[in-house]
């Protein structure tokens, strides 16, 4: 079975007390995956907001990359399932865009901070604040607890829930049969 681990920013506790397993490693390994509210301290949520902002007042994409990101299946293989820069962000930080926020030129129609639906996929290896987080003493401590023999981190993503437009109160991650489609970890 895939084992996907979802952490939320902004510390729920795994211990196991009296020799019993603990709900949150039962719930792991009943349903494959895990979703741990306020795992990270303020002061590591603040600091990857802050990285965020930088990262995006820092955002060069040429015009032909921007991409509009959907979680509909049809508009997904439409616009990223062709598109190389979708396809082989797997080792880079990418941009993806809100759908309706670019015009026919992929100029920005809005600011650009109100217009990134998520970056990915790999803050973890190359941003320095979401390595030092990904990669941090507690993250390892959770592996281990969950009992990974060598978990490896596939891909990050920061995700953005724009207000007015886009995925704004919708779920985002979703199977048709409820299995788990592969190892991630936000």
């Amino acid at each position: 079975m895939e084992q996907n681990i979802f952490l939320l920013p902004c510390a729920s506790s795994l211990e196991c007390s009296g020799g019993k397993q603990s709900p949150h490693l039962f719930q792991f390994h009943e349903d494959g995956f895990l979703v741990l509210e306020h795992f990270f301290t303020t002061e590591e949520c603040d600091s990857m907001r802050s990285q965020i902002q930088r990262i995006i007042a820092e955002m060069e994409v040429p015009l032909h990359c921007r991409t509009e990101f959907s979680t509909k299946e049809k508009e997904q293989l439409q616009a990223q399932g062709s598109s190389d820069y979708f396809l082989t962000s797997g080792d880079k930080i990418r941009f993806f865009f809100e759908k309706g926020v670019l015009d026919e030129r992929g100029n920005f129609l809005i600011p650009k901070e109100k217009s990134v639906s998520k970056i990915g996929h790999a803050l973890h290896a190359y941003d320095p604040v979401f390595k030092q987080v990904t990669h941090s003493s507690k993250v390892q401590e959770l592996g281990r607890k969950l009992g990974l023999e060598r978990p490896v981190v596939v891909q990050s993503m920061y995700i953005f829930k724009q207000p007015g437009i886009g995925g704004e109160g919708k779920t985002v991650y979703h199977t048709e049969d409820n299995t788990p489609s592969g190892k991630e970890y936000y």
